[in-house]
């Protein structure tokens, strides 16, 4: 049945914050809303699971993962000598 309504301002509010948060068109929401306002059974929703499909990426060829520690101290050393030398030049 398609009907015309007139939303009071609270009342869209809600519907949209509904919306965003369920992901479902304004149809879906509108009618999941009604339902549960008037004590009706809401509709069954088969919901396909969100499945990742992990895999290992390990590191590129010729990276070492040693150096990594280095590179960090490197660029703690850096950030510091340059915090002084702003600091001399005041």
């Amino acid at each position: 049945m398609r009907t015309t309504v007139t939303l009071e301002k609270d009342v869209e509010r809600m519907l949209r914050d509904a919306m965003h948060r369920s992901r479902k068109s304004f149809k879906e929401t509108l009618n999941a809303g009604l339902r549960a306002g008037l004590g009706g059974k809401p509709a069954q929703v088969r919901s396909v699971p969100f499945v990742i499909k992990a895999r290992s990426l390990g590191l590129r060829a010729g990276v070492d993962p040693a150096g990594f520690n280095k590179l960090a101290d490197d660029l703690e050393m850096e950030a510091f000598l340059e915090k002084h030398r702003r600091a001399k030049k005041r």
